[in-house]
């Protein structure tokens, strides 16, 4: 399944996130979630701000918007950014398209 930026995406219901100091840090409540060996995933301040929007609310292409005026640099980039990112969590189940 190819992920565009007009899709909304949610957090699994099957992780928890928790911020400790400056990290988000992502814990899989069941087997088969993130990594093959479960072992917890973390994000800096930049996934942290791209977690907390996964909400279904707003498209990737509406959060890659509010992330272009909180961080200094080009919406392609940011986009570009974005969808590696939510590729690589649905990979890994932590997030579902909807």
């Amino acid at each position: 399944m190819d992920i565009t930026l007009d899709q909304t995406v949610v957090t699994s219901e099957d992780v928890v996130a928790r911020v400790i100091e400056d990290e988000l840090i992502i814990v899989p409540l069941v087997s088969g979630i993130g990594d093959m060996d479960d072992e917890l995933y973390t994000m800096n301040e930049t996934g942290r701000a791209i977690w907390s929007r996964l909400t279904g609310e707003k498209t990737l292409r509406g959060i890659a918007a509010e992330l272009a005026e909180e961080f200094s640099a080009t919406i392609e980039v940011i986009e570009k950014d974005l969808l590696g990112l939510i590729r690589e969590l649905v990979r890994r189940k932590m997030v579902v398209v909807v």
